[in-house]
């Protein structure tokens, strides 16, 4: 079988859910329409071996053991037919039910990589985590019964044509009554699609739910608050039960459906097909071949049934998946050029010199982290590189030369070598130099197999400050053009702040940083210093020259009020 295509580049245009799965079968019509095509030849295969029993049975009555043979040898090739055609339509199902599936996760992976920071704001950590978790199988599961339901229709429309022949008030039974059965399921659908809504969106707020009580799992017991968010957990998951409970309800009902109405209807096709044979109207040959086709009719008629079940489903999934794909980036990249220089901020005056070491000490601290959300592109703000406007450059060029590190990033589970070179370009002196900056020689060292040691979950085994030694060693290692640093040394010790301070000094000599910081060990390592208060520029110099000059200046970085 052939590898899954990649997704198409970019967003698909998604502006609902029914458009959305449009779109993932369009991508895969190729593989879908041969889908269609084994289902149909499998379904016919089935279909025609009541036709070809019934005929050998009108052969044993007649004493032609010639017509017998024929029609046997015709069983046995329908047989294999359907052997062949089976396995071939369900490898190309499972081939796009995986496509269908993890096409959903590349394009919404590749959302929120566009997303960027606008994603958590808008959207919950359990609401992503839904789509990878239920949504891309409902979804898979919508475009897999596709093939099923059109060989379905096609294998019923066949066999009505055979009963019309052959007994036309038999045909019109079976012509009438499959309608009816649709139109007697069509009422459970809807409370169906109304209430997996409900549940879906009750699944996503508990996996949110959960997801904060792990993040958060020591400070809770620090407080000793754990009993009550356990308790909150309980009651939630309870109503994702309640609302669980009220779609098997429903599922169940159409379940019962399923077997109830065609079984009604085989009763009825088997009962006046044995009054026509007993009026001599048919032969046995044709009864048993109208039970055998009654019998049969169960199985396409349940799979519509699926269907309708099943793109139910897959409708809910689309909807939470193109709620993702709907949100906009909170700021945009442009087509134009700029060969660096100058960083400035022009709300502010905060301006970081090309190949100095800046700081900012803010009497506010968010105000400094709001700064370096402009400089970065990660607000909207008037801020210029060199002689263009930052908001004039291609988002990904912004993030390539200009990297934000914050206390707010994420050790993520895997090898540490990976986590640290992200790029997966440094050298190995490239990365030992990182680490020695950053003061993180220490934990490399004392993680079983070193820099090849197993990261966990979100860097739980490390502490507070090994977690910011080892985000600041990530960041020295991507080495950007412009790096912008906030609060890099806020959970570490003094001795380590003044090693970490000194070296950063060394490390990033000649090249242009920013350090947001009221730290007056990090302070007195920068080349220039720049005093914000009020979200705007108060003074500037050098850590000593302020000290001496600005007494509010005197008062952050000493943590004392300016009296």
């Amino acid at each position: 079988m052939r590898s899954l295509p990649t997704a198409n580049p970019g967003v698909p245009d998604a502006r609902s859910p029914i458009r959305y799965l449009r779109w993932v079968a369009h991508t895969q019509r190729g593989p879908l329409l041969l889908g269609i095509v084994y289902a149909i030849l499998w379904w016919l295969a089935m279909a025609l071996v009541p036709y070809a029993i019934g005929k050998g049975i009108d052969a044993i009555r007649a004493g032609d053991a010639s017509s017998l043979t024929s029609w046997g040898g015709v069983v046995l090739a329908l047989g294999i037919a359907q052997a062949v055609t089976g396995i071939l339509r369900h490898r190309l199902a499972v081939y796009n039910w995986l496509a269908a599936a993890y096409r959903t996760v590349q394009v919404t992976a590749r959302q929120a990589t566009r997303l960027g920071a606008t994603l958590p704001k808008r959207m919950s950590t359990g609401e992503v985590v839904s789509v990878g978790n239920s949504d891309i199988a409902h979804i898979g599961n919508a475009i897999d019964i596709l093939i099923r339901g059109s060989g379905a229709v096609v294998a019923i429309a066949v066999v009505t044509v055979i009963l019309m022949d052959s007994s036309p008030p038999l045909g019109l039974m079976v012509l009438v009554g499959l309608p009816l059965m649709a139109v007697a399921v069509a009422p459970l659908l809807k409370p169906l699609h109304r209430r997996q809504n409900a549940h879906r969106d009750l699944q996503g707020d508990l996996s949110t739910r959960a997801a904060d009580i792990v993040a958060g799992l020591r400070v809770l017991r620090g407080i000793g608050g754990e009993r009550v968010f356990a308790d909150r957990y309980g009651a939630e998951s309870q109503r994702v039960r309640r609302a669980g409970v009220r779609v098997a309800s429903v599922e169940s009902m159409l379940e019962g459906a399923q077997v109830l109405l065609p079984g009604l209807l085989i009763t009825a096709v088997t009962w006046l097909g044995a009054t026509f044979a007993m009026r001599g109207e048919i032969s046995p040959g044709q009864l048993v071949a109208f039970y055998g086709y009654a019998a049969f009719l169960i199985a396409p008629v349940r799979t519509l049934t699926e269907a309708a079940d099943k793109l139910t489903k897959g409708h809910v999934a689309a909807r939470r998946v193109v709620r993702i794909l709907s949100l906009k980036p909170e700021v945009e990249g442009g087509t134009g050029r700029s060969e660096g220089g100058l960083l400035r901020d022009v709300a502010s005056g905060v301006a970081v010199r090309p190949g100095m070491l800046t700081a900012v000490a803010a009497a506010v601290p968010e105000e400094a982290a709001t700064i370096a959300d402009r400089l970065g592109r990660y607000s909207e703000g008037d801020v210029d590189f060199g002689d263009v406007a930052l908001a004039t450059l291609p988002i990904s060029e912004v993030r390539r030369r200009i990297l934000v590190a914050d206390n707010d990033a994420k050790l993520f589970a895997g090898v540490l070598r990976d986590e640290l070179d992200v790029t997966g370009r440094a050298t190995a002196e490239e990365l030992r130099q990182a680490l020695r900056a950053a003061c993180a020689e220490d934990i490399v060292e004392a993680l079983p197999g070193g820099l090849d040691g197993r990261v966990a979950e979100a860097g739980r085994e490390f502490s507070g400050g090994q977690q910011q030694r080892l985000r600041l060693a990530r960041a020295l290692t991507v080495d950007p053009e412009v790096l912008i640093l906030i609060e890099p040394t806020s959970a570490v010790d003094a001795h380590s702040e003044a090693r970490i301070a000194d070296r950063l000094a060394k490390a990033r000599v000649g090249k242009t940083t920013l350090v947001c910081t009221t730290s007056p060990l990090v302070l007195d390592r920068t080349d220039h210093v720049i005093y914000v208060e009020g979200g705007v520029v108060r003074a500037q110099g050098t850590h000593r020259e302020l000290l001496a000059a600005h007494p509010g200046y005197t008062a952050v970085v000493t943590r004392r009020e300016e009296s």
